[in-house]
């Protein structure tokens, strides 16, 4: 069963079809007028009454359309209503039919409605004598009633057909919108970061000579006060301290400002993700963290660069155990693989979730554009890296809502043969 396929302007047709039939002959037989407003009544009313029984309520219409249709020929036929004036109301139902079935419902209802209109075969071979002209008339206007309601069905269903396809192009058009869309904001973030990169680049570089000289003498000033007083020697290692610190901070400026040089080759991603992990342990990680791994049996070989992977992972796994913090939490880590529709659209998913708070819905579409961070003390290039690097392979990050209210960073890396 099909949706109407009618505009709701053919329904004014109708009634005016039926004010019609209520002036013509035989005028003041009012159980003709009675069924007729009845066939109006339901017709206004069949969207509601459709929408209100389901599946069954066409059937329903239908049905109560042939049998209105039936009494109506029983009060206009005098004497034999099989030769009343108005058969042609079993049109009614069909089209209505026709509308709403297939080809199939169609000729099951024609039939139908060809049976109850030639019921009242039945009592007028009791009464008269059906000469062959007679049952010739009747075939006529039988074949008639199916020649319509196929014809009618015909055009509803390529009607039918026609909006699914009008639909469908919609679809596509608001799909396609919606990947330039989101092609035309990663462009203009590339931009961005471009120029982010290269301003980073040239300030690191800067920053990094004067840096060395700084690091040098304050090595040498902690080495003439260390037999001085406490508070010389204090100071000359708070220097030392934060030189280093900004020595790491300039590297990180540099990483993210570096062009990605993959170094591919086939790794077991699982592999990568281990040593990760390993490197994860020395990070004093809190012990009421409990890593959970959902690692396939076997996977396929995936062409990445593994220190950049490692690096990666490491980010993502310490962001997560920072995110839990001392009050511990499940890091789950899961590898899966997804086959394409074809070798080439093969991927291979990591993804890593916590149970932390999350990451506020405000800062979700610029978690991955550098100095965006929620860390108190954090510079906001960690995100930003591991977004480069990812991105650099051919792959996508993205980050999803966990399943117990953390965070879910999603990695895939395509994995289809060259």
């Amino acid at each position: 069963m099909a949706e109407r396929a009618t505009p709701r302007w053919l329904d004014l047709l109708y009634l005016i079809f039926l004010a019609g039939l209520a002036l013509l002959p035989p005028i003041g037989e009012y159980h003709k007028d009675l069924i007729l407003l009845g066939i109006g009544v339901f017709q206004l009313l069949e969207a509601t009454f459709v929408n209100a029984t389901g599946k069954l309520g066409p059937h329903f219409m239908v049905a109560i359309k042939i049998s209105l249709a039936t009494i109506l020929l029983g009060h206009t036929g005098d004497p034999a209503p099989i030769n009343s004036s108005y058969w042609p109301i079993f049109w009614l139902p069909i089209l209505t039919a026709a509308m709403y079935f297939g080809p199939v419902g169609t000729l099951i209802w024609s039939a139908l409605a060809s049976a109850a209109y030639g019921s009242y075969l039945i009592p007028a071979l009791q009464q008269y004598d059906i000469s062959r002209e007679n049952v010739g008339e009747l075939l006529l206007r039988i074949m008639f009633l199916f020649l319509v309601g196929m014809v009618v069905n015909r055009f509803a269903v390529e009607y039918r057909e026609q909006v699914r396809r009008y639909q469908n192009v919609s679809e596509t058009l608001r799909e396609a919108n919606r990947s330039l869309r989101q092609a035309q904001a990663e462009a203009r973030r590339a931009e961005r970061l471009a120029a982010l990169g290269q301003l980073s680049a040239g300030l690191a570089h800067e920053i990094r000579n004067p840096l060395g000289v700084i690091k040098g003498s304050a090595e040498l000033l902690e080495q003439k006060v260390a037999a001085s007083d406490s508070v010389s020697q204090e100071l000359a290692g708070f220097i030392y301290t934060e030189v280093n610190r900004l020595s790491a901070l300039v590297g990180r400026f540099l990483d993210f400002a570096r062009p990605s040089k993959l170094a591919r080759h086939p790794e077991d991603v699982r592999e990568v993700m281990e040593r990760a992990l390993k490197a994860l342990a020395q990070q004093n990680v809190p012990a009421n963290i409990q890593i959970v791994r959902e690692f396939p049996e076997t996977a396929p070989p995936v062409m990445l660069d593994p220190e950049l992977c490692e690096q990666v992972f490491i980010n993502l796994l310490s962001n997560a155990c920072e995110a839990m913090g001392e009050s511990g939490g499940a890091l789950r880590i899961r590898i899966y693989f997804e086959p394409g529709e074809d070798s080439t659209d093969a991927k291979m998913v990591v993804e890593v979730e916590d149970t932390g708070p999350g990451v506020p819905a405000e800062m979700r579409e610029q978690i991955f554009n550098p100095f965006v961070t929620t860390k108190k003390s954090g510079v906001g290039l960690g995100l930003a890296i591991v977004s480069k690097i990812v991105d650099a392979h051919g792959g996508s990050v993205t980050l999803r809502d966990g399943t117990e209210h953390g965070a879910c960073f999603r990695l895939v890396f395509p994995a289809g043969s060259s």
